[in-house]
């Protein structure tokens, strides 16, 4: 997070150079005066606490630490900054396990790591204290502009991080840490085909280097090319077969590409020389849950936090089953790591998300918000989402986008009929109609394909941040043959994830910003509106704990405005692209089921197949929040699960405005 600009930056400069001079009162007075007027301001609770530990003031320190990590769950000084009290006070665990936990939040944190080799030499711990002292001296010998970068990036600072990068890049254009650390910078900023030409170039560079090609896995994934990425993994396999950890990169790798027998054999090898080790029992449980083997992934869960009792990923895993009951002693356990000060913050969240899911299912919905509030509250923290940027972007796309820009680039993109675009919200129904029609013979169902929002951020550039609106303004001037040359391109890029089938699904929600761009890109591609009641839908989405993508569900305000921009911006599309999008209401599906399968199939070309009404019976890997409930019957068991909330969603209801009765117009 970047320092507050003026005034605020000159005072904090003036208590930085008092710090360095060790005048630590002149320091401290001169930050009471900012943290009354901005007590959010993260930078000054950090030099505040550094100064009352200087000071001795241990208890002072230790409240403004709390603070500071409630402002900035992620940021690695502050654990840091708590690692040095705790040991200065005398008490090593809590600084050792204050230390541990900067060095996961920010790896380029020099004396943390030296810290903990200290501690673990001093305490016998021999194997650790050699791999804190290894990392400590990997980071002494990096070139200090490139330790910097890496502060930055870990800080949140990334636009800071990527002009000292370039900048040294430009200058020593080979460095192979460099390179990566820019991949890395152009990962977190959305730019992953960047990110994967300079690892590519790395790795070529320098083959032998492991980093490189676990980055680069992780990078392939997010762009879904999942069987490049298993192969990065097959070839980190192939130099150490007994390897663990590329066992189990190989193991996820696997179960990515859909070859979940692969990827189960794989875990039970790695859980043959690790039979505790819960990271891998919770991926094992992942696979078989994708796979559709609920039972057996369940009791995968509850082994790993068995073994790993603050292991919140795994209790999250459980209640995200959706059909998956608590038992008394899970919830007294959860329970007891959410009381706990020394869970971490992911597993807290997690945690409070799964007693959210646990006292729902008991009834006690008083509790229950409680735990789903302060879990959206807990991430939301960590998002730098706001609803205006959001509705700001959406009536750009109205502006733009219009009736004469379509009828100007009529006639162009790619002929190509395959895609079925699923889009509107998430929980909105969107999998159900993936079901149905992946249960077709002549579809194939694949994922939430980023293609399109890729090509948006092509286009967008370089300019997103000099001028956010220079996309959708550029579909203007885009000339026929390109429009064409995208549309062919998604439909080649895509064809990794299909099968044989003529047709092919993408439901990726977000997609409903860009139909504009898909309409002239892929003329003849179907586009199908999932949508939802409104207070249903919200609800719904409030509940769900995404992995990434949809920071606007962590706020009922947020959720609201997001559901509200979406309907406007639907409505317009309907204006300017009459007919265009089908627009399937998820309470008629659960009504009649058989009229709205035959009125989807009969929109996207296809004949009627019985196999579609009989969609739960259909056996592929669904990877979504739905999943298990997509294999059973249509039920209308969540529907107005929000009326036993009902007092708690007032925000919301005054968000949501005249989308509440006007939501099907």
């Amino acid at each position: 997070m970047a320092l507050s600009s003026d005034p605020h930056d000159q005072v904090l400069a003036n208590a930085q150079k008092a710090m360095k001079a060790g005048s630590f009162d002149e320091a401290a007075d001169l930050l009471v005066g900012i943290l009354e007027t901005e007590p959010a301001l993260q930078d000054a609770y950090y030099m505040a606490a550094v100064c009352d530990r200087y000071l001795g003031r241990h208890q002072a320190a230790l409240s403004k630490i709390e603070k500071l990590k409630a402002i900035a769950p992620d940021f690695g000084r502050a654990f840091q900054e708590e690692g040095h009290l705790w040991r200065k006070i005398g008490n090593r665990d809590k600084a050792l396990n204050a230390y541990q936990r900067a060095c996961q939040y920010n790896p380029a944190l020099t004396a943390s790591w030296q810290a903990q080799a200290d501690l673990c030499s001093e305490t016998g711990r021999k194997d650790q204290a050699e791999e804190a002292r290894a990392q400590t001296n990997r980071l002494n010998t990096m070139p200090h502009q490139l330790l910097a970068i890496t502060n930055f990036i870990h800080e949140g600072k990334i636009l800071k991080a990527e002009q000292h990068c370039r900048a040294f890049m430009q200058k020593h254009p080979r460095n192979i840490e460099g390179m990566r650390l820019l991949a890395d910078i152009g990962s977190r900023l959305g730019a992953n085909e960047d990110a994967d030409f300079l690892l590519e170039t790395a790795i070529e560079l320098d083959p032998e280097n492991i980093q490189l090609r676990l980055d680069h896995i992780q990078v392939l994934r997010k762009r879904q090319k999942f069987v490049a990425a298993l192969e990065q993994a097959r070839n980190l396999l192939e130099k150490d077969p007994t390897s663990p950890i590329f066992q189990s990169h190989f193991a996820i790798e696997s179960m990515q590409a859909g070859e979940y027998d692969t990827a189960i054999a794989m875990f039970d090898k790695v859980l043959a020389k690790l039979p505790d080790d819960p990271a891998t029992l919770t991926s094992r449980g992942h696979a078989l849950k994708t796979y559709g083997k609920t039972e057996e992934a369940i009791a995968s869960y509850r082994a790993a936090f068995t073994r790993q009792p603050d292991l919140g990923d795994a209790y999250y895993a459980l209640a995200n089953l959706k059909t998956h009951h608590f038992t008394d002693q899970e919830l007294a356990a959860m329970q007891a790591q959410e009381l706990g000060s020394d869970l971490s913050y992911m597993s807290r969240v997690h945690i409070c998300f799964a007693l959210g899911k646990a006292y729902e299912d008991r009834g006690d919905y008083q509790q229950s918000y409680h735990f789903y509030a302060r879990g959206n509250e807990l991430k939301r923290i960590q998002t730098r989402y706001t609803s205006e940027q959001m509705e700001e972007e959406l009536l750009t796309q109205i502006s733009v986008c219009t009736e004469e820009l379509f009828k100007i680039k009529s006639h162009m993109g790619c002929s190509a009929p395959d895609p079925i675009f699923i889009l509107g919200l998430p929980r909105a129904g969107s999998t159900l109609i993936e079901q149905i029609l992946a249960s077709h013979s002549q579809v194939d169902g694949t994922l939430e394909l980023p293609n399109i929002l890729s090509l948006v951020h092509r286009l967008r550039g370089r300019k997103q941040i000099t001028d956010p609106t220079y996309y959708p303004r550029i579909l203007h001037d885009i000339p026929a043959e390109k429009l064409s040359a995208f549309g062919n391109d998604y439909i080649k890029s895509t064809r990794i994830h299909r099968q044989d089938a003529p047709f092919f699904t993408d439901k990726m929600p977000n997609n409903f910003r860009h139909i504009g761009l898909i309409h002239m890109i892929l003329p003849n591609a179907k586009i199908i509106d999932a949508r939802r009641e409104p207070m249903d839908c919200c609800w719904s989405g409030f509940k769900q704990l995404f992995a990434e993508g949809q920071e606007f569900t962590y706020s009922l305000e947020d959720m609201g405005r997001y559901y509200r921009a979406y309907v406007a911006l639907m409505d317009h599309w309907d204006r300017v692209l009459p007919g265009r999008v089908l627009r399937v209401q998820h309470e008629d599906v659960l009504d009649d089921l058989e009229t709205q399968v035959r009125r989807i199939l009969n929109y996207c070309d296809l004949p009627f197949e019985q196999d579609c009404i009989d969609f739960h019976k259909t056996s592929r890997a669904v990877r979504t929040a739905s999943s298990e409930q997509v294999r059973q019957p249509i039920s209308k068991k969540g529907m107005d699960q929000w009326k036993p909330f009902e007092s708690y969603l007032s925000e919301l209801k005054e968000a949501l405005g005249d989308c509440l009765t006007t939501y099907r117009n």
